[in-house]
């Protein structure tokens, strides 16, 4: 039966931040990246039939480029950032070669080095969007959000077509809570690739910081649709069912992100809050 959403006490205000805190910080997930682990194109299949295009041209900084990006698909970066690197001495400018390796480097946490590719590309090449949002990312994860707030408005400035920068930048909106510029943000990254679930779980965590439950409902159960296995998703549906007062299904949602990340503070709260509505054996 449908239930009112009730007002948001200052416990579920400060549960939300919570979420909100550790969604903005690691919300970049492979669906939004670049170069994602994918098994097909990274496959040992598909990088053997690109050795052998490298083989027949070794001269062709491309062909590095192309499987160094199988290789970032399927986890092997040092033979990523290898071919990245030897495109770079094939072709100085290739801006490109710069990026993906950046992304990369990024990938195994090596964040000045990355911001320092980045910086090659846009010397490069002042106007490629993509480096500008991946040094906007991290940027923000780094918290050092007014540049990142600069390099996705510049990308978006750029007229980009990477939901990425809308997304992120719907991130910094919604810390600084600004929730209806961050909503506007989630929404048009969720037109420009609707099978991403990270823009629909972040706008679900604006709706109800804004009250506004049954939305931020359609949100986050299509987030969990797209992808069920994020502790950070489950968490945000038990706080909206625990908004709509149904504590019990609120507990299961906070117990199954405890299952999937047992040290995600969030869902360890939320079952603390909820656990006296924890339905009988």
């Amino acid at each position: 039966m449908f239930r009112s959403p009730v007002a948001l006490t200052a416990l579920r205000r400060s549960a939300i931040l919570s979420v909100l805190l550790v969604v903005a910080g690691c919300q970049s997930g492979p669906t939004l990246q670049s170069i994602s682990i994918d098994q097909a194109q990274g496959s040992a299949q598909n990088i053997q039939s690109l050795t052998a295009a490298v083989n027949a041209d070794p001269r062709n900084p491309e062909a590095y480029n192309v499987r160094g990006i199988a290789y970032g698909r399927s986890g092997e970066n040092d033979r990523a950032i290898q071919d990245f690197t030897t495109a770079i001495q094939l072709d100085p400018n290739f801006y490109q070669a710069y990026a993906n390796r950046a992304l990369v480097l990024r990938q195994t946490n090596d964040n000045a080095q990355a911001v320092a590719d980045y910086n090659r590309a846009l010397k490069i090449n002042p106007n490629y969007d993509s480096a500008y949002i991946g040094r906007g990312n991290i940027y923000r994860v780094a918290g050092r959000n007014r540049e990142a707030l600069g390099d996705f408005q510049r990308a978006i400035d750029l007229n980009t077509t990477d939901p990425r920068a809308y997304h992120n930048r719907g991130l910094l909106y919604q810390i600084d809570g600004q929730h209806r510029q961050a909503i506007e943000d989630f929404a048009t990254a969720i037109s420009m690739d609707a099978n991403a679930p990270e823009p629909y779980a972040g706008r679900a965590v604006s709706y109800l910081a804004l009250n506004n439950v049954e939305d931020a409902s359609d949100d986050i159960n299509r987030a969990i649709q797209l992808d069920g296995n994020r502790a950070e998703f489950w968490a945000t549906q038990g706080l909206v069912l625990e908004a709509r007062g149904d504590k019990g299904k609120a507990y299961r949602s906070f117990a199954h992100a405890s299952q999937l990340d047992p040290s995600y503070q969030p869902a360890k709260d939320g079952v603390s809050r909820t656990r006296g509505s924890a339905p009988s054996a």
